[in-house]
């Protein structure tokens, strides 16, 4: 993996356009309709003891926070399509896999992808880059944050269907 697409997320057009609508309504209207509830709460008086006032400039910043976030996602983004139907583990695949002796099903690719609450794992986790390019009946393990070496069996891959 060469260095410009080790930053690169893989996103379908739907999970792109999903994620540019949130940037586009956090950074326009979103922000309008925080600065002013500030300013409704700052028309309250003293701030030290205003609730409304502290609550409102906390969820401007993690709106702003996430308007970081997507903007950075987004940036480096790369729009493809679901993949075509073949096993081939890939970004994009919706993996069945043993792993450590149990069975998994999770999505391999951005969390930003995922319209449901299917597990997800990224191909830059040291499960997904020892998955990857791999078909059913392959073996392979990858070392797990304690050191300790995972095997992992590949059962299935079929793309996402969103």
């Amino acid at each position: 993996m060469t260095e410009t697409t080790s930053n690169v997320t893989w996103l379908t057009q739907e999970a792109f356009d999903r994620l540019r609508a949130e940037l586009e309504y956090l950074s326009g209207p979103g922000r309008a309709e925080i600065v002013k509830r500030i300013e409704q709460a700052r028309e309250e008086g003293d701030l030290r003891e205003n609730g409304g006032y502290h609550a409102a400039k906390e969820e401007q910043g993690k709106q702003e926070a996430r308007i970081r976030q997507l903007q950075a996602l987004l940036q480096t983004a790369r729009v493809g399509e679901t993949p075509a139907n073949s096993d081939v583990v890939a970004p994009g695949m919706v993996v069945t896999a043993m792993v450590g002796g149990q069975e998994m099903r999770f999505l391999l690719g951005s969390r930003e992808s995922a319209s449901d609450d299917m597990q997800v794992f990224s191909e830059k986790s040291p499960l997904g880059e020892a998955i990857v390019g791999k078909r059913p009946g392959d073996t392979t393990s990858y070392a797990a944050p304690s050191g300790r070496q995972v095997s992992v069996e590949i059962v299935a891959a079929t793309p996402y269907g969103g």
